[in-house]
């Protein structure tokens, strides 16, 4: 299984999903998209088999892969969406959302973001009327400088560690991203990205503003053409019903395999104990 598919625990939910051990996932015979993009759904600099299938999340994408060289592509719908329809809303039965959910964008092992955080954050408590949940990821969550500049602003969670090379993978990432989105109104970030959409998925209204940032050694002509392609999900106040339209279309809702489809397509059909302990 190549390491990509256990980020975010995402290969762990599907095994759930299909009624198996989600704590030991069986091997997927592919790739697995770990996170929207605007190309093949497949990481940068993946080492790819040729042949081998890639599971993405949407007919988009699927039309992309094609387009790139990899016709073995299969739309499966992203994850977190067999996460919501696994997992009933019932704090909305008895709690009310407040406030907003905002994801600072991130950099990764491989490339640190660069950008004036004091400002993003002066810019976001101007405009969000609060409370105010900024999650950070892992390696700005351990920064103790850009991690105490959003405290003064709020609170200050992270959902855990994606995992690499299979080690230290936090397998409910997930789960306590789908719990914290279900406790608030609005899910907001200064960029586009899986966040704002599973923020959708889970009921939140969606926004994109503020200084975009950059990863070092970004090209910038993407992020650029990101936010002219889905103008409907940027600004303070997108159109709650537009913006949704297209974070579903996006996560690939009505794709959704059930348990036994999913199975197959993923190798898993015939998986024996013995091989679910070796995966």
């Amino acid at each position: 299984m190549h390491h990509g598919n256990h980020f975010y625990g995402h290969a762990h939910v599907l095994a759930e999903y299909c009624g198996l051990d989600p704590s030991r996932p069986p091997r997927i015979d592919g790739y697995l998209q770990h996170g929207w993009n605007v190309v093949d759904g497949l990481g940068a600099g993946t080492p790819y088999a040729p042949g081998l299938p890639i599971f993405v999340w949407s007919e988009r994408t699927r039309r992309r892969a094609w387009s790139m060289g990899r016709p073995e592509a299969t739309v499966i719908g992203a994850p977190f969406l067999y996460l919501v329809e696994s997992i009933p809303d019932t704090a909305g039965l008895t709690e009310v959302r407040d406030g907003t959910l905002w994801y600072p964008f991130h950099g990764w092992e491989g490339q640190h973001v660069t950008g004036d955080h004091q400002r993003l954050i002066d810019e976001i408590t101007a405009t969000e009327p609060g409370p105010i949940t900024f999650c950070l990821y892992w390696q700005e969550f351990q920064n103790a400088r850009i991690r105490a500049a959003y405290e003064r602003a709020g609170r200050v969670i992270c959902h855990g560690y994606r995992g690499y090379m299979r080690e230290r993978t936090d397998e409910r990432f997930l789960h306590k991203q789908l719990a914290e989105l279900r406790r608030h109104k609005r899910v907001a970030s200064n960029r586009l990205s899986s966040a704002v959409f599973y923020g959708v998925a889970a009921g939140c209204k969606p926004a994109v503003y503020g200084d975009p940032m950059y990863l070092h050694g970004e090209n910038e002509p993407t992020a650029a053409r990101i936010r002219r392609e889905w103008p409907e999900l940027h600004g303070v106040a997108p159109d709650p019903e537009h913006a949704r339209a297209t974070a579903m279309d996006e996560l690939g809702a009505g794709r959704l395999a059930s348990p036994a489809e999913l199975r197959a397509v993923l190798g898993w059909k015939n998986v024996t104990t013995e091989e679910r302990a070796a995966a």
